[in-house]
């Protein structure tokens, strides 16, 4: 049976991708309508700035450009688009929505339920992106990649990096402390063992695998992780257990001249405390990829350390990214048209 679908996606979720998956999971005899929304030109909104949109996150588009684009539509497909308890009550023909992100913050999932939809979410689809991303942060820092290059774009040959007491260390002699152990996480630890480094885990909720184990990882306390690393790396989800989990008192748990890797979200941290731990000298650098506001101000005063390296979020951008996002997606409406059960329900 011939269904209709809408594929709202983006500059980066590329809306061809979507339908060139669907079409290979699906076959090719159904309506497909394309939407691409500007963003990573245009920034995303938040619900909070806009009527209607109350309790939505990360999203880009108007109320009434995406209805009309749904229009009688069975199944959505998309990253970005929002969906309140208003849009859905003009949509009774949608039933089902793929979303590809690990979270459906661009969706009022209470309103969803109520009106007998199905969402599902694509959770794990940038992990290996996000992983092997830290792993290069760590290395900028950790090997003076960052320092070295701001100097010589400045014409400096700075020859004393190659100084035993200024030069870097190999994470073959380091402590690194992972905190979370979910998709993303459980990759560091995976890329980190193949340096040598010694590896400490704080994940309250899991268990470390047999693997990591048996290969010498610690599952340890966060306050035993902090003290022992040379560099702490944060892996969780933001709760309002993890919100500001890095703190005035956890970094003055860390070892001193410690290396602050933030490459999850910006909530996790009090960004406040670590410009004070950064300038005092406690803590020897950090790199930073998540913001409590994005874009960042360009005044804001983090931007101003010699001693940070900072990237616009973008750790979890690959191609591999867009097309595995895609899949998971796909697979999950040939599953619905199917009649079976989601995979990653919401």
């Amino acid at each position: 049976m011939t269904k209709k679908i809408a594929i709202a996606g983006d500059r980066f979720m590329l809306p061809q991708v979507f339908q060139e998956k669907l079409v290979e999971a699906c076959g090719d005899g159904h309506d497909i309508r394309l939407l691409e929304l500007p963003w990573p030109d245009v920034p995303m909104e938040h619900g909070y700035e806009v009527a209607g949109m109350d309790g939505l996150k990360e999203y880009l588009g108007s109320a009434d450009e995406i209805v009309d684009f749904i229009g009688d539509a069975e199944i959505f497909i998309t990253q970005l688009a929002p969906l309140s308890r208003a849009m859905f009550e003009r949509m009774p023909g949608l039933k089902f929505v793929a979303v590809s992100r690990g979270g459906p913050v661009n969706i009022d999932m209470m309103a969803a339920r109520a009106a007998g939809v199905t969402v599902v979410n694509t959770p794990g689809r940038n992990s290996s992106a996000v992983a092997e991303f830290t792993i290069g942060a760590i290395l900028a820092e950790t090997r003076l990649i960052r320092s070295g290059h701001e100097s010589l774009r400045k014409g400096e040959w700075r020859g004393e990096l190659y100084r035993a007491d200024v030069t870097g260390r190999e994470l073959s002699e380091m402590t690194v402390g992972v905190v979370g152990y979910g998709n993303i996480g459980t990759k560091v630890v995976r890329l980190l063992r193949a340096f040598g480094t010694k590896v400490l885990v704080c994940d309250p909720y899991v268990q470390l695998s047999a693997d990591d184990r048996n290969a010498g990882v610690e599952h340890v306390s966060l306050d035993t992780l902090l003290s022992r690393s040379d560099v702490v790396t944060l892996h969780p989800r933001v709760s309002e257990e993890t919100r500001n989990l890095m703190n005035a008192d956890a970094f003055a748990k860390m070892k001193p001249g410690a290396l602050f890797v933030n490459t999850a979200r910006g909530p996790l941290c009090d960004y406040d405390a670590l410009y004070d731990a950064l300038t005092s000298g406690h803590l020897g650098s950090a790199m930073l990829e998540t913001f409590a506001v994005e874009p960042v101000p360009a005044d804001w005063p983090l931007l101003q350390l010699p001693n940070v390296t900072l990237t616009p979020h973008i750790a979890g951008a690959s191609v591999r990214t867009v097309t595995y996002a895609a899949e998971m997606a796909a697979d999950e409406v040939r599953r619905y048209i199917a009649g079976q059960p989601p995979v990653n329900p919401c």
